[in-house]
């Protein structure tokens, strides 16, 4: 992997004056932009071409006062756009409503969540934005009881596998609407948005494995999203759920 585009986030300006040129003395990295504010952060993230984004966890904004964009808030909200957009968040705040927020948003892959004491230095930080990148996740193991709800989603429903703009996506798609209307709906700036957010809903469940076209794959994920149980096909197309004893067994009885 070759040098990684980052955007940087942190409303204090030493210490992200510091974070830039430490970033880009490792040579591994180049600071593409910067942000103060969580708006600013979804703006810039929107125009520039980055490969992960590196933000402060909290995000003071005079201009907004309380209604100021947390870095959690400025995350989901630039995954609308960008699905799963690799992010490292950090932070010194040790105050619930951050772990709260975090929990709550619904992010599931493509982060890392850990304290400023413990990671910031640039070359603890380089492994961490490539791991995000390549898909991995990490929280400090300080704070991991904290978040622990998040992980424990992946033993839960098919839509609890769904970051909430995903979500909003496939409950648009088993409406019947058109990736156009829905990116209409959901006042989308790149409407191509609709299409990327739908091959993350397919990975998570498990329909980009299987060799379907986009119709098919369409319906399938509607099926899923109404019934809200895991349902996979065999090779002739027969939809399988698990029973109580955990067996795939045919959603649909044949009649005789």
């Amino acid at each position: 992997m070759g040098t990684l585009n980052v955007l940087l986030v942190d409303d204090h300006g030493p210490l992200r004056k510091a974070l830039y040129e430490g970033l880009e003395a490792t040579r591994e990295v180049h600071v593409l932009g910067e942000a103060a504010t969580g708006r600013e952060a979804v703006a810039r993230a929107l125009e520039l071409d980055v490969d992960v984004i590196l933000m402060d966890v909290q995000l003071r904004d005079p201009r907004e006062g309380r209604r100021a964009l947390s870095g959690v808030g400025a995350a989901v909200a630039i995954r609308r756009e960008r699905p799963r957009m690799p992010v490292v968040f950090y932070s010194i705040q040790d105050d619930d409503e951050y772990y709260r927020e975090f929990r709550a948003s619904g992010i599931l892959t493509h982060y890392a969540y850990v304290r400023k004491s413990n990671y910031l230095l640039p070359s603890m930080l380089v492994p961490l934005l490539r791991d995000a990148v390549s898909g991995r996740s990490l929280v400090d193991p300080e704070i991991e009881d904290r978040v622990q709800e998040v992980r424990d989603l992946d033993e839960q429903s098919p839509r609890a596998l769904l970051e909430p703009n995903e979500l909003r996506v496939a409950e648009l798609m088993a409406q019947g609407m058109t990736n156009e209307q829905i990116a209409t709906r959901l006042n989308l700036h790149d409407k191509r948005a609709v299409s990327r957010t739908n091959g993350r809903i397919y990975a998570a469940w498990g329909l980009s494995e299987n060799a379907v076209d986009d119709k098919v794959a369409r319906a399938r994920a509607t099926l899923i999203y109404m019934l809200n149980r895991m349902v996979m096909w065999d090779e002739e197309g027969v939809a399988l759920v698990q029973d109580r004893r955990g067996e795939w067994v045919p959603l649909y009885k044949e009649e005789n």
